[in-house]
């Protein structure tokens, strides 16, 4: 095997912590390796920066055709260009990894599970899964003919609020789920100065699915359905509207979608007109509210007369490993340390009805009506 890996690699000992299975190891020992597919979306840096502090995994190949990218990421990040290979063909033959992740565009995921599936090698894909529910459903069936993982990573998934805040829903703290809003956005891509790798296909409806209601639409609908338990919604409304032309003329730059569930409601913002940028959520129950700010910040605030309130906040610490990290999570996971509950945030599951409710919103918005689930 002649694949060069990462110069800040350090050993490691495991710590187990259910009962491991083997993946294709004998030393259970071995870091897990995993490989890069794509490198023109920049949260793909994440897992570069991941790296360097992990003990979990180490990056043992890239794909990437485009080599002046390549080149950028070699000097920025340090890796040889030796570990980059212009195809996903000559990456595995040259490499052995367990795992991969993408970080191309939306489109591309249905490419990389195609090649990978039955290779028995696992998938990490970047929000959302797919761009379609024809995609989703494709890659769904290799994912389960061929016995392998397909995750989704989402930024809010690592964020201790939420996860705290569903912890407070669990235990009654505001009562019942009533009505939860989701805000996420920002000011847009082009003015974000994002670099033209990532916009040719962030403005592309085919290669990224949509505008913002794609890119932002996907956290509202991760969380809902996992706070939610995975319930179906009974119907999807959504307005989806364009108001940069001159810097998002083919795709939506502003989203509002409702779900409505049984005893609950859910209000989606997706924005790219947002001039101060904001991932937070509101959960509404009958005897209380609960604010997840940010990725630390969560208030709890409790009535007092008509609109009085009593507030108690909390600054919360990192949760621990692997639940902080998507790739040493996903190591977790390939390993067997770790089993992926139905319906979480990263779980195929969960992005399969992700990608239903999408779907459902951007016809509801091209039609001008409110389009009812089909029950499952």
């Amino acid at each position: 095997m002649n694949c060069p890996s990462l110069v800040w690699r350090n050993s490691w000992l495991l710590t187990v912590f259910l009962s491991a299975t083997s993946f294709g190891q004998d030393d259970t020992s071995e870091k897990t390796r995993l490989a890069v597919a794509g490198l023109t979306h920049t949260h793909v840096h994440w897992i570069f920066e991941s790296e360097r502090n992990s003990e979990a995994f180490e990056i043992v190949g890239i794909v990437e055709s485009n080599q002046d990218l390549a080149q950028q990421y070699s000097r920025m990040h340090g890796f040889p260009m030796e570990m980059v290979y212009p195809t996903h063909e000559l990456l595995v033959q040259n490499c052995d990894p367990h795992g991969v992740t993408a970080f191309g565009s939306i489109f591309e995921h249905l490419e990389v599970v195609e090649f990978y599936a039955p290779r028995g090698i696992h998938v990490l894909v970047e929000k959302p899964l797919a761009v379609s529910m024809e995609h989703a459903e494709r890659m769904k069936d290799l994912a389960v003919k061929h016995g392998i993982h397909l995750l989704t990573n989402y930024e809010t998934t690592w964020y201790p609020t939420n996860h705290k805040a569903k912890e407070l829903l669990q235990q009654g703290t505001v009562g019942d789920v009533r009505k939860v809003v989701v805000h996420d956005g920002h000011r847009g891509p082009t003015n974000l100065g994002i670099n033209q790798e990532f916009l040719d296909w962030l403005l592309d409806p085919v290669a990224n699915g949509g505008g913002a209601v794609t890119d932002f639409g996907c956290y509202g609908a991760n969380l809902a359905t996992w706070l939610m338990d995975g319930e179906r919604p009974l119907s999807v409304t959504a307005l989806i509207q364009q108001f940069q032309p001159e810097n998002n003329p083919k795709v939506d730059d502003e989203a509002t979608i409702l779900l409505a569930y049984e005893k609950a409601q859910v209000v989606i913002q997706a924005s790219w007109n947002w001039p101060i940028g904001r991932k937070d959520m509101h959960i509404y129950g009958p005897t209380g509210v609960i604010y997840s700010d940010n990725r630390t910040e969560l208030r709890i605030r409790t009535p007092v007369g008509y609109d009085g309130f009593r507030e108690k906040s909390m600054k919360l610490d990192s949760r621990p490993a692997p639940f902080h990290d998507p790739f040493e999570y996903f190591s977790a996971v390939i390993r067997g340390e770790i089993a992926v509950e139905p319906n979480s945030l990263s779980s195929l599951e969960n992005n399969m009805l992700v990608t239903e409710i999408l779907d459902a919103a951007i016809l509801s918005a091209r039609e001008g009506r409110r389009i009812d689930l089909p029950a499952h």
